[in-house]
């Protein structure tokens, strides 16, 4: 094996993280950070005060580096090397070095604020900027302060069919080019399997003998283990690999052998509207980090070569310094909570010291969200219920909804549609792709939600692969994804677990599944997920063929067509659904839609009346204006004067304090 530049200055790294609690890294791609540093640190004994933690912003990377850091080091995988990422742990008493997700350190923090168990924390790919490690870094920040010397960060830095302008270059390469693996950066799932069909198509086409042989393969976050093996697998002699990929391909995973880098200058990021309650999935301009990032992918083991498919001025003029951070286009619901329970006490979110802020529409969604579903009082102090659900290694809506079916007594129900929403089953968008002359035999029919919508089909889709014995037949004669299915019954069982844990007394639990269903069943299941998705509330329009959201984000939605919600026989739609997401295409529609009943939605809509987002901030000079205003209504005769704004100030307050007077008594 090739000696990895990182090696030349082990020296420097120890002296430097041994005069300083904080050390930032930087280094070229490929120059071994994520594998070598943890391993240095591991020989100079920092693994005999603690674990060394490494986390990476992605689970497949997380799983990848953790392999190959126990195989350089001839241990076995879940020894003195581990991972954990949701769902999953392999680690144990023993390991030392910890690769991680972020997000799993996040949670670890609930339990042991401190994080003492870590004499070290690598916070790697931290230029990625995601969500979860700007949170961290804002609680490291605070870390540092409270362990002083006792802990040691550190932070890792380092055309219009682009498609068709691809893969003309790809086989430009593949036919003139000295051998070499060819490394293609796509936008998401889609876009690379359209680029392998054509490039599969084309090289197909080529002369016999006129060029080396190819090989074509994927790589992006949901391939299944057995293609990743392929993708890292040398090629067979007198052949090239040309290996199609998203971003995963820029940082997080390392491909050995790789000359040729061909570059579109696009990448697929899912953005957040606050005001909308919309995600949307878009096809952006790449970062001048990133382009940085993909060319050095290129010529890791000989002199390589990139070629990107953007003018040189687009790079300089348009491309933005740096990747958008992941916080500031992501809904905060999950972010916020977390900081809520750790019971911070000069905690004001909206004045929380961010790496980079969020805007303040974006954090205020957060509150209103976590207010309507009990997660945070009208003060803005955590509940029993927001404490629980923190626990949780899902959504804010999710976890509402587990802890309300609890009470309800259909937990076993809303644990299956949890999985399955998880693991982002689709039932219906897929039963539309491919020709159906080409089935070997038709598709079988598949349960209908009974009229309540797609939340109860998912409980009866799991039920019936249940009935089947979970097999993956079952899932090809329904045209559904088996990884899908399985992941999803590994979720529900770990969720299962999570819930035990969770409950003083287990008996409090109800997990026996029900065989033979009943309305009354559905009912309750319905009833907690209104609940959970209380700031996702929607009410008919009488006199328009759609509904209008209730609450903050007031706009007009449609019923995704992929949903089996239907109306009565008269065509009419339930009067109240909840649903899952919002997707922005040019109509606003709900995905995975559900009916609820009237008298679930009026306590919700009566939270609204109620709500002031600075108190749900936990802002310390409301509190205190609030309290002067106390005062002042108990001197009767006392005059004061005061400026204009400030009167009016504090008659607002006044008023707030009245009207809380009036509905406590």
């Amino acid at each position: 094996m090739a000696v990895l530049p990182i090696l030349e200055f082990e020296d420097t790294i120890v002296e430097t993280v041994a005069a300083n609690p904080v050390v930032v890294i930087i280094g070229e791609t490929g120059s071994g950070k994520s594998t070598q540093l943890s391993q240095i640190l591991h020989r100079r004994g920092y693994s005999k005060k603690g674990m060394i933690a490494v986390t990476q912003p992605r689970r497949v990377a997380a799983v990848s580096v953790a392999r190959r850091v126990a195989q350089e080091l001839g241990v076995r995988l879940g020894d003195e090397v581990g991972y954990t990422i949701r769902f999953e742990d392999r680690s144990s008493d023993i390991t030392r070095i910890k690769y991680l997700t972020d997000g799993c350190l996040l949670r670890e923090s609930l339990s042991s604020m401190d994080l003492n168990k870590y004499s070290v924390i690598i916070l790697d790919e931290a230029h990625e900027r995601s969500l979860n490690t700007d949170i961290l870094l804002g609680l490291v920040k605070r870390l540092v302060s409270l362990r002083g010397s006792n802990l040691k960060l550190y932070s890792k830095e380092r055309p219009t069919n682009y498609i068709e302008s691809s893969l003309k270059t790809v086989l430009d390469i593949h036919t003139k080019e000295q051998p070499g693996d060819i490394l293609i950066f796509m936008t998401g799932k889609d876009d690379i399997e359209k680029m392998i069909k054509k490039l599969e198509e084309r090289i197909m086409e080529l002369e016999e003998g006129s060029c080396m042989d190819a090989v074509v393969l994927p790589l992006h976050g949901s391939l299944p283990p057995e293609m990743q093996v392929r993708v890292f697998s040398p090629p067979p002699p007198n052949c090239r690999r040309i290996i199609v990929a998203t971003n995963i391909a820029e940082t997080s995973l390392t491909v050995d052998g790789v000359v040729y880098v061909v570059d579109s200058g696009y990448v697929k990021q899912r953005q957040y509207n606050p005001s909308t309650g919309m995600y949307s999935l878009d096809v952006v301009q790449i970062s001048r980090v990133q382009a940085d990032q993909r060319a050095g992918r290129a010529g890791r083991t000989q002199p390589g070569k990139c070629y990107r498919l953007y003018p040189y001025k687009t790079y300089l003029e348009e491309f933005l310094d740096a990747t958008i951070p992941e916080i500031q286009r992501s809904s905060l619901a999950g972010t916020v909570l977390y900081l809520k329970s750790l019971d911070l006490p000069d905690l004001d979110i909206l004045r929380f010291d961010f790496l980079d802020r969020p805007s303040r529409e974006s954090l205020e969604d957060a509150l209103r969200q976590l207010y309507l579903i009990d997660a945070i009082d009208e003060d803005g102090v955590i509940t029993q219920i927001g404490r629980k659900m923190s626990e949780l290694p899902l959504e804010p809506s999710l976890s509402r909804t587990l802890i309300e079916a609890n009470e309800l007594g259909c937990l076993f129900e809303a644990l299956t549609v949890a999985a399955m929403l998880s693991a982002e089953i689709s039932v219906n968008s897929a039963r539309s792709k491919g020709d159906p002359r080409k089935r070997k035999k038709p598709i079988s029919p598949l349960p209908d939600g009974s009229g309540f919508g797609d939340h109860i089909q998912l409980l009866q889709v799991y039920e019936s692969w249940d009935r089947a014995g979970f097999t993956a037949d079952w899932c090809i004669d329904h045209d559904i994804q088996v990884r899908g299915m399985m992941f999803a019954k590994d979720v529900h069982k770990q969720l299962r677990q999570i819930m035990h844990k969770m409950a003083k007394d287990p008996a409090e639990v109800d997990l026996a599944p029900k065989r033979r269903r009943r309305e009354e069943d559905y009912r309750k299941l319905r009833r907690a997920l209104c609940k959970g998705y209380g700031n996702q509330l929607a009410e008919r329009m009488l006199h328009h063929n759609g509904y209008r959201s209730i609450g903050f984000r007031s706009q007009l939605l449609q019923v995704h067509p992929s949903s089996v919600l239907k109306g009565d026989e008269d065509g009419v739609l339930p009067d109240y659904v909840v649903y899952h997401e919002l997707i922005a295409t040019p109509h606003p529609f709900m995905r995975n839609v559900c009916s609820v009943e009237m008298a679930w939605a009026v306590p919700i809509l009566r939270k609204l009346e109620k709500l002031d987002v600075n108190k749900l901030s936990g802002a310390s000079d409301v509190r205190k204006e609030v309290t002067g205003v106390a005062d002042e209504v108990n001197i009767s005769n006392k005059e004061v004067s005061v400026e204009k704004d400030v009167g009016d100030k504090i008659r607002a307050a006044r008023e707030r304090y009245l009207a809380r007077k009036g509905n406590k008594s």
